[in-house]
């Protein structure tokens, strides 16, 4: 029994195909099952349901018309002096972020 076994072990290690190529192929076809089981959790998540105004309203965020939002937004930008302003740099990693701006913040500052 031992000998049979050894000799087909043996037949086995010798075929490149047997050794290389069959369990490449699980690899590629058991992949391929994992991703869609991870793919689908994907599509399980995304179907949520929208809220309805009075479910909006009960949490306690705001209803209303959105256009009149978005215009309210847009008038308030056009009122921005953005043709006057000075570029800041942010801090470098080893420097205290609050006092590098402070003191840029400052020099900037007419007196």
């Amino acid at each position: 029994m031992a000998e049979t076994i050894r000799s087909i072990w043996g037949h086995v290690m010798k075929r490149k195909f047997l050794r290389r190529g069959i369990p490449f192929v699980l690899f590629v076809a058991g992949g391929s099952v994992f991703l869609k089981q991870f793919a689908s959790l994907r599509y399980e998540f995304r179907k949520s349901q929208k809220l309805s105004n009075e479910q909006a309203e009960a949490l306690g965020l705001k209803s209303g018309n959105v256009e009149a939002a978005i215009q309210e937004m847009l008038e308030e930008i056009e009122q921005r002096d953005l043709e006057d302003w000075e570029n800041i740099r942010g801090p470098r990693p080893w420097e205290d972020s609050k006092t590098v701006q402070t003191e840029l913040r400052q020099a900037l500052k007419p007196s």
